[in-house]
């Protein structure tokens, strides 16, 4: 397995985890462990097919062909707008959401390093300029740094679950199963559990990478989407079952509060301080694949120019609508998730449907994800059943 493979794996898992990791304690809370782990597995299968799924409309379609492109060639016009809204939206969503847990972190730490009490939305915009800029630079550069990060991220995990595993209460996990899991908890939970396996959007520009290979493609969407899976299990555990659900769920959705109480359990400061990082490196390995797409996608979009100007240009266009989304609604790290989860399901479920019904009906050769038209149909009700549930806890 080559260095480029590792590093798609890298960004396919890594743009993952950043949401999942640091949300799913806070959105799961009041489901409890066991339900939380059922909803988890079925939730993953939902996303790797559908991501083998895209990645089939992208080979047939034609390697080098952004998302927008591919929907234009199959849809048409209308489908074409209703993906590109979808998409904006969805990276938005999430690029704002990140700046907020980002930027929330970002205090922490300055108040527990530095004992300064930097304002939070001084924090938006150095977290921003710190970090967006990397965005600008190419996928190749995210891949070298994401590589990197993502190793030291699974390090200080493997660190941090060892330490924090021999403290899961077995019989708590076991009381929060039967006492928990009411429709409430079941409806405010998928909507976060679906965007923290939201790892599709980068898949276009991997097809670029890799320069179509099916086989190394359909490689690295696997076993990207499985460590991200298997890391969330890990965490739950380590988190709802030493933390406790019921603790959690007083937290409000408040991120650093969670960081707080797993630092007071490891009690070792070593550990402590892994926890600290290891939190840092997960939001800022998904914060570097998804503002990659959303530049490189804008990029396309706009036909900018690839010179100085023209990146500027798109990067204000990247930053400035999430950064005053992360400005006003400081608190809505795990809100703003949840609301990613509509334009998610359009645009990884509804459309890559839509758009693989229309060229396998045309006979277009090529790889074909297994299933057939029964897999797409099922995958097509899941899909209601994320927005059903969406907007069930946002009325």
């Amino acid at each position: 397995m080559n260095l480029k493979i590792l590093g798609s794996i890298a960004i396919v898992a890594g743009t993952a985890i950043g949401a999942g990791m640091l949300a799913l304690p806070l959105a799961t809370a009041a489901l409890g462990v066991i339900p939380a782990l059922v909803l988890l597995i079925g939730v993953w299968a939902i996303s790797a097919y559908t991501s083998l799924l895209m990645l089939e409309i992208n080979l047939r379609s034609g390697v080098g062909d952004n998302v927008h492109a591919i929907t234009g060639k199959t849809l048409g016009k209308k489908g074409q707008i209703i993906q590109g809204a979808s998409f904006l939206s969805l990276l938005f969503a999430l690029t704002a959401a990140y700046l907020t847990g980002g930027s929330s972190l970002l205090v922490l730490r300055f108040e527990t390093m530095f004992d300064i009490a930097l304002d939070n939305q001084l924090a938006v915009l150095v977290f921003t300029l710190a970090l967006g800029s990397i965005a600008a630079l190419g996928v190749g550069w995210v891949d070298k740094l994401s590589r990197l990060l993502f190793t030291l991220m699974v390090a200080l995990l493997v660190l941090v679950v060892g330490f924090l595993l021999p403290e899961v209460d077995s019989a708590t996990i076991a009381a929060d199963a039967v006492q928990k899991a009411s429709g409430n908890a079941w409806m405010a939970a998928i909507p976060v559990v679906f965007t923290s396996f939201g790892f599709h959007v980068c898949i276009a520009t991997l097809v670029r990478y890799l320069d179509g290979d099916a086989v190394n493609l359909r490689k690295v969407l696997l076993i990207g989407s499985t460590i991200p899976l298997v890391c969330y299990i890990l965490w739950l555990l380590v988190t709802l079952g030493t933390v406790g659900g019921d603790t959690i769920e007083g937290f409000g959705g408040a991120l650093p509060k969670l960081i707080g109480a797993l630092q007071d359990i490891a009690a070792q400061p070593l550990v402590g301080k892994c926890v600290s990082v290891f939190a840092d490196l997960a939001l800022i390995t998904s914060f570097l694949g998804v503002t990659m797409s959303l530049f490189d996608f804008l990029a396309e979009l706009t036909r900018a120019k690839t010179g100085m100007a023209g990146r500027l240009q798109t990067w204000l266009i990247t930053f400035v609508p999430p950064v005053l989304c992360a400005l006003y609604v400081p608190e809505g790290f795990v809100a703003v998730l949840g609301f990613a989860a509509i334009p998610l399901v359009f645009m990884i479920i509804f459309l890559p449907i839509a758009m693989a019904m229309k060229q396998r009906s045309e006979g277009a050769e090529g790889y074909q994800v297994r299933g057939g038209n029964l897999a797409l149909g099922l995958v097509g009700v899941a899909g209601l059943a994320i927005i059903a549930a969406q907007l069930y806890v946002a009325l």
